[in-house]
C-alpha cells in the first residue's frame, strides 16, 4: 500500500498479536495510524529502540536498535554507540510511512532516549528529564499516585512544569521539559530528588535498585535519565495482556486514582482521549526549566 508517498509491502495483518482479546497486527497498525499526529512529534529526533513481538506478547519478545540491512532507503538513521559497545544505526521515526514500518515489524513498543540527536549523529544534552515510578508488590499505580503527588510538588517548587503518563503497565512516568548544561545534569537532579523523596518517606519510597528494598514500595528510579537509558514513549502499546498504552494522564486524575483500573488505558480508550483532551504532552516542548543548581 502506499503511505504518504511510500510504498509498502504490509504482512500478516490478520495475525493476532495479543490473543487474550483478539487483536490482530492490522489494528497495530491502524492505531499508530490514527495516533501518528499526537506520537511523532514525541518521536522526532530521537534514535529508537525497538521492542519487537514477532509472535505476539505471548511469544518471544526482543529489542532492536540496529535496522536490518533490508531497511528501506527513505528510512532515516542515527549512527551512534555508546560506551565499550558496537556502533548502532537506530531508526529515527520521523514520519508515518517510518511508524508504519516499525508496526509492521510487530515493534509494539517504541522506547527513546531523553535526548535528540544533533549534527553529525551527536547526541544533545538531555531536553528531556523523566522520573519513573515502579511499584514493588503489594503496592500498585495508586501507591505510585500518591507518591507522583509528592514529587510533582518539589518540581513546581524548583521552577519545573511536570506531566504525568502511565507506563502502560504497572507504573506512571514523570516527566519534565529541561534545559541542561552538561549531558550528566538531569541524571545528577534526578538522583538527588529521589533520594530526598526516599528520606522523607522510608515506608513508602525507595531510591536504590536493589529489589529487596522495594517490597511494598514505589522505586523512584532516576536512572533513566542515563545517556544510554531508553523509556517506552508516548502513546506506545505495551506488550501486555491487552492492547495497554503509555498514556498522558492529567493532575486531576493523579489525585483521584483510587484502583489500578482508574489508569489502565487501551488503544481505544487513547484516541477517545485524544477526541477530548487532545495531546496532554504537547506543551512539554515549550515548557523547559532550568534545573536548579546543585
Amino acid at each position: 500500500m502506499e503511505v504518504s508517498g511510500r510504498r509498502l509491502t504490509l504482512s500478516n495483518l490478520d495475525k493476532v498479536l495479543y490473543p487474550d482479546v483478539g487483536f490482530t497486527k492490522g489494528e497495530v497498525l491502524d492505531y499508530y495510524r490514527r495516533v501518528a499526529p499526537v506520537m511523532l512529534p514525541h518521536l522526532a529526533g530521537r534514535p529508537v529502540t525497538f521492542s519487537r513481538y514477532p509472535d505476539g506478547v505471548d511469544g518471544q519478545q526482543f529489542y532492536q536498535k540496529d535496522v536490518s540491512p533490508h531497511v528501506p532507503d527513505w528510512v532515516r538513521t542515527a549512527r551512534l554507540s555508546h560506551k565499550g559497545e558496537e556502533v548502532n544505526h537506530y531508526p529515527l521515526v520521523d514520519d508515518l510511512p517510518t511508524l508504519i514500518w516499525a508496526a509492521n515489524l510487530a515493534a509494539l513498543e517504541l522506547h527513546v532516549p531523553q535526548w535528540k540527536v544533533g549534527p553529525r549523529d551527536t547526541r544533545r544534552n538531555p531536553d528531556l528529564l523523566v522520573f519513573d515510578l515502579d511499584p514493588g508488590q503489594p503496592a500498585d499505580v495508586v501507591d505510585c499516585c500518591r507518591v507522583a503527588e509528592r514529587l510533582c510538588e518539589v518540581l513546581t517548587e524548583d521552577g519545573l512544569a511536570p506531566a504525568p503518563k502511565t507506563s502502560g503497565s504497572k507504573g506512571l512516568q514523570i516527566y519534565c521539559g529541561i534545559r541542561t548544561r552538561s549531558p550528566d545534569s538531569a541524571r545528577e537532579y534526578a538522583k538527588a530528588v529521589a533520594e530526598r523523596l526516599a528520606a522523607e518517606s522510608p515506608g513508602r519510597i525507595v531510591a536504590r535498585m536493589t529489589k529487596s528494598l522495594r517490597h511494598g514500595k514505589v522505586f523512584i528510579d532516576w536512572s533513566q535519565n542515563n545517556q544510554a537509558k531508553t523509556t517506552v514513549a508516548p502513546y506506545s502499546l505495551r506488550g501486555r495482556a491487552r492492547p495497554t498504552v503509555s498514556t498522558p494522564v492529567t493532575m486531576d486524575e493523579i489525585r483521584a486514582c483510587r484502583t489500578a483500573e482508574d489508569l489502565v488505558f487501551t488503544s481505544d480508550d487513547v484516541l477517545d482521549r485524544l477526541e477530548e483532551h487532545g495531546d496532554l504532552f504537547a506543551g512539554l516542548p515549550t515548557a523547559r526549566g532550568t534545573l536548579p543548581r546543585g
